[in-house]
């Protein structure tokens, strides 16, 4: 079987853990791995402040938590995502309205944001899906219209730019994921970026269960978020590859699309022309009508593990009682849930793996078609 995602770590990232905990990087309080982690990371990034957390999901959580909007507040979000980035949302007492895609990237639709606002909105929370960057200025100048905060969703998109900026360092927060399944991984752990100071001081502080003197007496409710200090150092070895775990994911890209070009009932990712799509997955659509599930149960009988794409947020179960989520018609996230799925996409997939998978895909779809 060959797995939707294998991550590229070895005997490095291994001696790294193993001297952190031998230097008694137990926790994310003690040794010099984790600031030097959020040091570099943020610097790569282009940000001043870096804050390691326990993974993306409390990454988002924490940004937003930072942000101290009032309960029952409007937070837009990107429509197709993760359910991690509502849950940052909902777990703060504040209301998910999803924003739906765009047909070409398949991010938040900038144009559909402004209909979506209302007294009660407070921020913006935009997913880079897939490693696609989203248009951010045009983002950003609408929050800035509005007064609105921007949380970035990073988990997929690691070194993804758009008009030549990181991802992660347009808004106010950038949320990132170090997932075993990420392009950068700690196993698990994530962290947030920001160039506010004051931002950076309130999340540091929220992380590590609001600790101030006097000790035990607590002006916040804070939360255990700390990352520990033998993961940070295991980031700082995944960091030196970064570069190179970049040009292999965008070769893996261009693999498939030179053997899946043309292939009947199949969509392929859009170019993106205005910033660097970095490709964590390789996903596809199937054409309209045809069974998506059965063509990925073909493949999976052929050997080649594949997952769907997220359920848009708007028809998630646990959010049906939401009006302000459940209301709102999102067209496009609806048909790339019920259309799409990803490709193995792993850094060490090789050009012949590709061309194999390009291969039994084009044929799944054919067998399918004909079923």
């Amino acid at each position: 079987m060959i797995p939707v995602y294998e991550p590229w770590v070895g005997n490095e990232e291994a001696e790294a853990v193993k001297q952190a905990v031998l230097n008694g990087e137990l926790s994310g309080l003690f040794g010099k791995s984790l600031p030097t982690f959020e040091r570099e990371f943020a610097r790569l990034i282009g940000c001043r402040h870096g804050i390691a957390v326990t993974s993306g999901t409390t990454a988002l959580h924490l940004a937003v938590a930072a942000s101290h909007f009032p309960p029952g507040s409007e937070i837009l979000l990107s429509a197709s995502t993760n359910i991690a980035t509502a849950l940052a949302i909902v777990h703060n007492n504040l209301i998910p309205v999803p924003v739906d895609s765009e047909p070409q990237s398949w991010n938040l639709n900038p144009d559909l944001v402004e209909s979506l606002i209302t007294p009660k909105t407070r921020a913006i929370m935009p997913v880079h899906l897939f490693g696609y960057p989203a248009q951010m200025d045009k983002i950003c100048a609408t929050a800035e219209k509005y007064k609105l905060v921007v949380i970035e969703d990073c988990a997929e998109a690691h070194g993804a730019t758009w008009r030549g900026k990181m991802v992660g360092s347009w808004g106010d927060m950038g949320c990132f994921s170090f997932l075993a399944n990420k392009i950068l991984t700690t196993g698990e752990g994530g962290m947030i970026l920001t160039n506010n100071d004051s931002l950076a001081e309130e999340m540091r502080l929220l992380r590590n269960m609001a600790f101030k003197q006097p000790r035990f007496v607590h002006d916040e409710a804070g939360y255990n978020f700390r990352m520990t200090g033998y993961q940070a150092a295991m980031g700082l070895v995944q960091l030196s590859r970064f570069a190179e775990v970049l040009r292999r994911k965008r070769q893996i890209a261009d693999w498939y699309r030179e053997n899946l070009e043309g292939v009947a009932g199949v969509t392929l990712f859009s170019e993106c022309r205005e910033g660097r799509h970095v490709y964590w997955v390789y996903g596809v659509l199937v054409e309209s009508g045809q069974d998506r599930d059965s063509v990925m149960a073909w493949l999976r009988q052929a050997g080649v593990e594949t997952r769907n794409f997220f359920h848009p947020m708007n028809l998630q179960p646990c959010f049906q009682t939401i009006r302000e989520c459940s209301s709102v018609r999102c067209p496009v996230a609806e048909d790339l849930w019920n259309r799409g799925f990803y490709l193995p996409s792993g850094p060490n997939l090789t050009e012949a793996q590709t061309k194999e998978i390009a291969g039994l895909l084009a044929k799944a779809v054919q067998m399918v078609a004909k079923a």
